[in-house]
């Protein structure tokens, strides 16, 4: 058994390299929906081992899973600075139209590093003739900087042609955005896949309509997730529209399940709940840090991959789950083999 240990502050655990999944499933020969699925079941703490495609088999009709269909976009942009030396950067948070949250990155051998302090320089060249002036740090890390671009045109439009998606050094070679992308995606922003979502394919969600399980949309546009291990998330991009609002609080007044696919949207959810308790239209920004001090309201279950050791994600995790289901969950993980990261395997937990 592997051990983990649980701080005031932060779930952690020791990590294998041996299990970050450096390439896509489709890469080994799977489908997407073919990835393996870790069910946690919090009031019994049994773990139930499956893989994603068997997803409608844990749900009940009635129950509702709503799902982040915000767009992955290609945010990692080549930059050159004052001296000519070459570098990455991040496109995180869209503030306003010219106005951007983002992280510059130096280059290691093949890869790409923080740096210790400011860039050297703040201001960058990029492709095509487009400028970003670092104006000032952004939180208190000092790795993210709110920029000015000048790209003379619209974002997307520049990025389509002169982006790439973000790719950290366990992600051995580059792949295509499409990759990147979750199956029910319609409106570009996420600097990072949403990537709960990632297993779903059209057959998968037809299997779970025909059930009778609800299957409902928001959005939340998320940014970098590479949080230091004292960082919390910041400030997101969060729409929930009315349609969805009414579904959720359809469900608990049937006495049926919400399940929420990914961190994304249950932050966007408990954003929503106002002083009813109930789910409300949402359209703005959240800085909602869900933990096991500050719990859920609505959410009864989650859909979810497998995070870093002290990510804050685990906090959310933990609210959701108890201590001892996610100490469960994550030491069977590591000994079967599961595979970590945007390309890996799932956990579904339930009550």
């Amino acid at each position: 058994m592997t051990a983990l240990t649980a701080t005031p502050e932060r779930f952690t655990y020791e990590l294998p390299p041996a299990l970050e999944a450096s390439e896509p499933p489709e890469a080994r020969g799977l489908t997407r929906d073919a990835v393996r699925m870790l069910v946690a079941y919090k009031g019994t703490r049994s773990l139930v081992p499956s893989t994603f495609n068997f997803l409608p088999k844990f749900l009940e009709p009635g129950d509702l899973v709503v799902i982040n269909v915000s767009g992955t976009i290609p945010a990692a942009v080549d930059a050159v600075d004052d001296e000519g030396d070459p570098l990455i950067v991040h496109l995180s948070t869209r503030l306003d139209a010219a106005r951007w949250v983002v992280e510059p990155r130096r280059l290691v051998g093949r890869t790409t590093g923080r740096w210790t302090g400011p860039p050297p320089s703040r201001h960058l060249v990029l492709a095509g003739g487009a400028t970003m002036t670092l104006d000032r740090p952004y939180g208190r890390q000092g790795r993210l900087w709110e920029a000015e671009l000048a790209l003379g045109q619209e974002a997307l439009t520049w990025l389509a042609v002169h982006g790439r998606p973000i790719r950290y050094g366990y992600v051995e070679r580059p792949w295509p955005i499409d990759l990147y992308q979750n199956v029910y995606a319609t409106e570009p922003g996420s600097a990072e896949m949403p990537s709960a979502g990632r297993p779903f394919t059209p057959e998968v969600i037809t299997r779970l309509v025909a059930k009778g399980v609800g299957v409902t949309p928001l959005v939340l546009h998320t940014g970098v997730a590479s949080l230091e291990a004292d960082e919390l998330p910041y400030p997101e991009r969060v729409r929930v529209p009315e349609s969805t609002a009414e579904r959720v609080n359809a469900a608990h007044r049937g006495g049926h399940r919400v399940i929420a696919v990914g961190t994304t949207v249950v932050r966007a959810l408990e954003t929503s709940v106002g002083d009813d308790g109930c789910a409300h239209p949402y359209d703005g920004w959240t800085d909602l840090v869900i933990s096991p001090d500050h719990g859920v309201q609505i959410t009864d279950g989650m859909l979810t991959g497998w995070h870093e050791p002290e990510s804050s994600h685990l906090l959310m995790l933990e609210a959701i789950a108890g201590h001892q289901a996610l100490e469960d969950s994550y030491a069977a993980a590591v000994t079967q083999g599961y595979r970590w990261h945007e390309f890996g395997d799932v956990h579904l937990i339930l009550p």
